[in-house]
């Protein structure tokens, strides 16, 4: 195992990260993302404004009942009622008191303006107002009634602005890690630009490499084995100790093949409510499905794949159903989609039978510990971006550390730097390795 190589100039500039190691994506803008609650917003101030004006155009309120006993004891009359309008919801007039030598009031400070809301108002009571206006010739104007545009303004406005509301809401809460988003998957997609480790950054397991050589040809070229009537393998199983470098020759895949990486582990799927591991399932396969040919890489396959029916009567129901449902998917999306599930695990033999069978997982490559050559091959690729002495052998280190795996080596050489680093040296020397060595076995001393 080993990382990319810093001195290599073809490729681009690594994509910025977050602390947590993901890659970081462009922020939606302002003003794109603030768009619906500014609608929402003016089109509040816009109904308030407007339901002010009217109420300040329509006066003081006043009751059906105190206007009907007015007009009885003669207090609203034809000398002082002007301009009365009779709606089909409110009655609109002028309270204007006759001034003495005119026709009509003149002074605004005398005259007030009065709605009168007849929702509500039984029929026959407002027929009986209309005669008792009549017969005591007071004037009323044609009835007002709002225009078609208005009306339906009036009836739809406030029901599409929380229909809006509900929806961005929605949109919202369906965000990774809030509670509406259980059935989303939760596997990070890694584009093209984003994978920059191809098999020439991997080294010491030359024989898995050279395995995995025709899946990147199963993924740059389907037409070729499908012309024939082959059929593409529809899983790649990663089997090896830990540290042997699984993950990395899956995303080596994948920069080779220039496609796109969906990485998620096998804990991802399962949680405490039953269901959502199976719903997430269906979402990661639809979402390779969409954008294949693609690699869905579940590390720590394990987690998810155990052989069913082990342990108490009855199992774990929610971790079988997401096993049946990735048994499902694996077995039942076409193969001329060009999707690849990959998958790594140290565990082999805890894995579902139905699992490992061919037309799931056909492919089981073997990522076996390096062997002398492969581990001073896995030195000189960590020892790059290393200030070593030129004393320093790296056969003889390969030599003194039979067994060790690709994470060990980098974890020696990490060593090796501290202790230069700490002892003042300029360069890392190879009594430094040595010693690294003695504390990746034994520890401190």
């Amino acid at each position: 195992m080993s990382n990319p190589d810093p001195n290599r100039k073809d490729r681009p500039a690594p994509p910025e990260r977050t602390p947590k190691g993901d890659v970081k994506r462009p922020e939606p803008k302002g003003p794109k993302s603030n768009a619906l609650w500014y609608l929402v917003v003016g089109g509040l101030i816009l109904v308030i404004t407007l339901s002010i004006v009217s109420n300040n155009k329509r006066g003081e309120k006043l009751k059906f009942g105190d206007f009907v006993k007015g007009l009885d004891d003669g207090k609203y009359n034809k000398t002082n009622v002007h301009e009365l309008k009779f709606g089909t919801d409110y009655i609109v007039f002028q309270d204007q008191p006759k001034q003495e030598g005119s026709e009509k009031g003149t002074l605004a400070d005398t005259t007030k303006n009065y709605y009168i809301p007849v929702w509500g108002i039984a029929s026959e009571k407002r027929a009986q107002l209309q005669s008792k206006l009549e017969s005591k010739d007071i004037v009323v104007d044609s009835e007002s009634r709002p225009s078609e545009w208005e009306s339906l303004i009036a009836v739809l406005f406030f029901p599409i602005v929380l229909l809006i509301f509900v929806i961005y809401l929605f949109r919202r809460m369906g965000g990774a890690g809030s509670p509406m988003s259980f059935g989303r998957s939760r596997g990070r997609m890694y584009a093209q630009d984003d994978i920059e480790v191809t098999f020439n950054d991997v080294a010491g397991i030359d024989e898995a490499v050279e395995e995995l050589r025709e899946v990147v040809e199963f993924l740059r070229t389907p037409a070729k084995y499908q012309a024939l009537g082959g059929r593409i393998p529809k899983g790649v199983l990663l089997v090896g100790p830990p540290g042997t470098g699984k993950t990395m020759l899956a995303k080596a895949v994948a920069g080779e093949a220039g496609v796109p990486f969906y990485g998620l582990s096998g804990s991802d799927f399962v949680e405490m409510f039953v269901g959502v591991g199976a719903a997430r399932v269906r979402d990661m396969f639809q979402q390779a499905a969409q954008r294949s040919p693609a690699i869905i890489f579940i590390d720590e396959l394990d987690a998810l794949g155990k052989t069913r029916g082990s342990g108490m009567p009855g199992g774990h129901d929610e971790r079988e159903q997401t096993l049946n449902a990735l048994l499902v998917e694996m077995d039942g999306f076409g193969s001329d989609q060009s999707v690849i599930v990959m998958g790594a695990t140290n565990r082999p033999e805890t894995l579902d039978p139905a699992l490992m069978r061919p037309g799931r997982f056909d492919r089981h490559v073997l990522v076996d510990r390096p062997d002398v050559r492969g581990r001073e091959a896995i030195l000189k690729v960590h020892s790059a971006k290393i200030k070593m002495d030129d004393s320093v052998n790296l056969q003889h280190i390969a030599k003194i550390t039979p067994g060790f795996v690709g994470a060990d080596l980098a974890n020696l050489i990490n060593e090796a730097a501290l202790l230069a680093a700490r002892n003042n040296k300029d360069a890392v020397t190879m009594r430094e390795c040595e010693e690294g060595v003695e504390r990746v076995v034994a520890g401190l001393e």
